[in-house]
């Protein structure tokens, strides 16, 4: 999801006449109210792409990278942004988070989603108080069991809590492709709203029987790790960007695969991560304009694959 460390890939992409052309396009982009999709359970609309903390948010006490972590979510809600997704696994970035919202004053308009990532079900309850305390909201909008740790115990706890008013949308997660087999009988046994899973242009084994069964049960699906942590952009970086992305409006690799990514109808949300407000805006800026059909898609992958 962390996205430093190709900033050099990214300022050769934009070098030249044609490359701050293609910057100023983007950046137009962005400042358009972003393509939504509808949350099945409810038909609430969130935006396309959203906010990962993962490492980028994992700032500690450093007043100078909050402060750019502040730039980058206000530069996200500028651009029409909102689910920002975050875990007590990622160390301080919930307190980041939370001195954002809070200099910015944006705790009405951040769709918050959070985890629960531990295995008593007692330390469960502190820990998500805990979570609400550091973002400084008066409750979450998700909850998710983060890499379905202990889920059968806390699965029946968020759901009382959402019952109650004291949350808006349950959820799981998993990464990198892990327990899909556990996770795919917790989709179709259990009523929950989202599952949170890997899936990029090249990690794609969730098409097979977790989006569709996503669709064929009303749940929501976030995407995670969209640039495999910043290692495929990477690689990326130093192959020519095909002629035919501009078709689709994408001026950069990593519009290209976040256009993918939220192109399939079950995706709801892609939540990449970055500390750089430029980065930000590149990928507001993905959620807006067209979108490749099915047959652009297969090129899309095609191509990738070959490079």
């Amino acid at each position: 999801m962390s996205r430093d460390g190709f900033s050099i890939g990214r300022r050769s992409l934009l070098q030249g006449a044609a490359g701050l052309a293609a910057l100023a396009a983007m950046t137009a982009r962005a400042q358009q109210a972003p393509l939504t999709r509808a949350i099945p359970s409810s038909g609430e609309k969130v935006p396309l792409v959203g906010l990962g903390t993962w490492i980028t948010f994992n700032v500690g006490r450093d007043q100078k990278a909050r402060e750019t972590c502040s730039g980058v979510m206000q530069a996200f809600f500028a651009a029409g942004g909102r689910m920002i997704d975050s875990s007590p696994m990622y160390a301080s970035s919930q307190d980041t988070i939370g001195y954002g919202l809070q200099k910015l004053g944006r705790t009405g308009n951040v769709f918050s989603a959070e985890k629960v990532w531990v295995s008593s079900l007692e330390r469960g309850a502190t820990q998500m108080e805990e979570s609400r305390r550091k973002w400084g909201l008066a409750k979450f909008d998700l909850m998710q069991v983060h890499n379905l740790v202990s889920w059968e115990e806390h699965l029946p706890r968020l759901q009382a809590m959402k019952a109650s008013g004291q949350l808006r949308y349950v959820g799981i997660t998993t990464s990198e492709g892990r327990r899909h087999g556990e996770f795919e009988r917790i989709m179709r046994e259990h009523r929950i709203d989202f599952a949170q899973l890997t899936y990029n242009i090249l990690d794609r084994e969730a098409e097979s029987r977790l989006l569709p069964l996503a669709q064929e049960r009303g749940i929501a699906v976030i995407a995670n790790r969209p640039f495999r942590e910043g290692a495929l952009l990477r690689t990326l970086a130093g192959k020519k960007l095909p002629a035919w992305a501009g078709e689709i409006g994408a001026a950069s690799w990593a519009q290209f695969v976040l256009k993918f990514i939220v192109s399939h109808p079950a995706i709801t949300c892609a939540i990449p991560a970055t500390s750089k407000v430029d980065h930000v805006r590149e990928n507001m800026a993905a959620a807006s304009g067209k979108l490749p059909d099915a047959a652009m898609r297969k090129r899309m992958a095609d191509y990738v694959e070959a490079l």
